[in-house]
């Protein structure tokens, strides 16, 4: 199985593609319609995500596997330590070599139920991120990725003891790390700043949410711990009501984001995509990125 480590080529920006497991048969087939068209495209990687306290890690497993046999795609399944012994991580992980997964990302995870509750260690399991990446690199073969955040984690106190909890888990042994949502370049280039500041140099990937509704742009600024910068709310606010202006907006904003990271060089742009093809398709038709792969079909 190919590593997501190996798909990330110097001097040329790839994206990849962010999936959740579905939880009814139509969201199956919905699931599967953006992976098909998704597929030609050819992704650099594709990558699933694990519900709160493992309430999707059977799906996971499963959509994930099927991802890797029926697909041309290279899948990534995502792991949390929330609710789970080291015993039961070491049985997922197993289940993940077993359906031919060799990469993961690895996170620690937040409370089922309110994310921003007390965490509680399982008696048994781990308490910080750099733990599960030591643990999934010592099960086995894997490219470990992990969670980057530019405006900070919701539970860190200050820059700094971020900083030191971010540097932690890459060096446990961590190949890449993901970044949460953002929409001003400079907070992700001062988080990729400070990483190198300390001698990390993994591949760190910016993570793009499409602007198309109303309803997701509040979904980005709550996910991510930030506010809607001004120049954002400048031209969207008066689009609230117009929703083919104001996806037509929004994508237009996601397009100059991108392009600004592609001119810094970033390996690679990472798009949650809701389980839905199209806007990801859009942007990156703007940016050229799959141009030589469609005239190569």
């Amino acid at each position: 199985m190919t590593r997501v480590i190996d798909r990330l080529r110097p001097g040329k920006t790839v994206f990849s593609v962010e999936f959740f497991p579905a939880k009814t048969d139509e969201e199956e087939r919905q699931l599967w319609r953006a992976i098909r068209e998704l597929e030609p495209l050819d992704p650099a990687y594709v990558s699933v995500t694990y519900g709160a306290g493992g309430s999707s890690r059977d799906r996971t497993v499963r959509t994930t596997g099927r991802i890797a046999s029926d697909t041309t795609l290279v899948p990534v399944a995502h792991l949390t330590g929330v609710n789970h012994s080291i015993a039961e991580l070491r049985h997922v992980i197993g289940s993940y070599a077993a359906e031919g997964i060799t990469n993961v990302l690895a996170i620690r995870g937040d409370p089922p139920g309110d994310p921003m509750g007390e965490w509680i260690p399982h008696p048994e399991g781990i308490t910080y991120a750099d733990e599960l990446v030591r643990l999934v690199r010592e099960c086995g073969d894997f490219s470990v990725g992990v969670a980057a955040f530019p405006h900070l984690h919701p539970r860190s106190v200050d820059l700094e003891s971020d900083t030191r909890h971010m540097v932690n888990k890459l060096r446990a042994g961590a190949d890449f790390a993901v970044a949460q949502m953002f929409l001003k370049p400079e907070d992700f280039l001062r988080l990729r700043d400070r990483l190198a500041q300390h001698g990390c140099d993994q591949p760190l990937l910016p993570g793009i949410m499409p602007i198309t509704t109303p309803r997701v742009l509040g979904m980005t600024t709550q996910l991510s711990n930030m506010t809607i910068p001004d120049e954002v709310s400048a031209v969207l606010d008066p689009l609230r009501d117009d929703a083919a202006a104001f996806r037509a907006a929004g994508l237009e904003i996601t397009t100059r984001l991108c392009e600004k990271l592609i001119a810094e060089g970033v390996p690679a742009l990472h798009f949650y995509s809701l389980n839905r093809a199209k806007a990801t398709r859009e942007v990156v038709a703007n940016l050229g990125l799959a141009d030589g792969v469609l005239k190569a079909a």
